[in-house]
Order: C-alpha cells, then sequence, then structure tokens
C-alpha cells in the first residue's frame, strides 16, 4: 500500500483571496484542494447563467438573495440557507433576481477548468 503525503490543513478568511471578475456582474473566488474545488460567487441582480452540465458532482449553498433555479427542465426559486445537489452531468442554470446573491459551490473533482 503506498502512503499518503500527508498535507496540513488550510485556514483561509475570504476577504485575502482573489476576486477575480469571470463576466459581467459576477465575481468569483476561489479555493483548490487536491481533490475539489471551492467557489464563492457574487452575482449583480438579474443575471443569467446559461443552463449547462459538467462532469463535476456540485453543491451549491445559498448564502444571500433569491436564484431562480432551473434543474433538468423544472423551475425553482431558492434563497439563502438552501442548499442543492447537482450530481454529475445535470443540466442547470440560474437567473438572480431583484438582488446581490452570494453563494458557494463546491466541486469535485476540481475544476481545472477554472484554474
Amino acid at each position: 500500500m503506498i502512503a499518503e503525503i500527508e498535507t496540513p490543513a488550510l485556514v483561509t478568511d475570504w476577504d485575502t483571496v482573489p476576486v477575480v471578475q469571470t463576466a459581467p456582474g459576477i465575481k468569483r473566488q476561489m479555493i483548490v484542494g487536491r481533490k475539489m474545488t471551492m467557489c464563492r460567487f457574487t452575482f449583480d441582480p438579474f443575471v443569467v447563467t446559461d443552463e449547462h452540465s459538467h462532469p463535476h458532482e456540485q453543491m451549491t449553498l445559498i448564502i444571500k438573495g433569491k436564484v431562480k433555479f432551473t434543474i433538468s427542465g423544472e423551475t425553482r426559486i431558492l434563497s439563502a440557507g438552501d442548499v442543492i445537489h447537482f450530481p454529475s452531468n445535470n443540466r442547470h442554470g440560474a437567473t438572480m433576481l431583484d438582488e446581490e446573491v452570494v453563494l458557494i459551490d463546491i466541486f469535485s473533482p476540481v475544476r481545472e477548468d477554472f484554474l
């Protein structure tokens, strides 16, 4: 059996994580581990993310605001405190409603396309 290299724990304050403008009205902060990626997204009101899918499993925690999600063809309005689990290759998209939205996305494996 091959022993895994022990990696120390990492404590990060979001205020120290660089903010990247990924598209108009969308800001992303990202922390990358060996097997997962965590992103904090901030969306301006009324921003739309087109429906898409990816091979990554995704968990989303809404921190602030309300979002109209389209998940596998069904529409649901979710708000702060709600958690969504998107299995791999699940089709989804989102429309921000009339206020700023902050959410945390956790992906596994690492979102190499974000690096």
